[in-house]
């Protein structure tokens, strides 16, 4: 049983995987302003396939806690080059005043 476990944890990890390359395509198909139907559509039936390996996996005598969203984001790593042109419409939320960069930078 500890095999078939195994086995289910591993395809989870790949459909994890294959998720967030989905999600990515979704999201720089709406940057684009593209139509992003058949990508968000593959993106829910890998998340009902996940579901289905989840409840597989606890049938078969899975324990292990899983992690949710908020789990998953946390130990997700920090981005640490974004994008300057999306960086720069930011506002201070404490002063209300552009990013530093987009101060610098001046009006468009």
């Amino acid at each position: 049983m500890d095999n078939r476990i195994n086995e289910i944890r591993r395809k989870i990890r790949a459909l994890r995987l294959e998720m967030a390359d989905v999600e990515a395509s979704v999201r720089d198909l709406v940057e684009r302003d593209c139509d992003c139907t058949e990508r968000a559509l593959a993106q829910m039936d890998l998340r009902r396939r996940i579901n289905l390996l989840i409840a597989e996996w606890k049938a078969a005598g899975g324990s292990d806690v899983l992690p949710d969203v908020r789990d998953r984001v946390r130990l997700r790593p920090a981005k640490t080059v974004g994008n300057p042109v999306r960086a720069s419409g930011r506002r201070d939320t404490r002063t209300g005043l552009s990013h530093p960069a987009a101060a610098a930078r001046g009006p468009r």
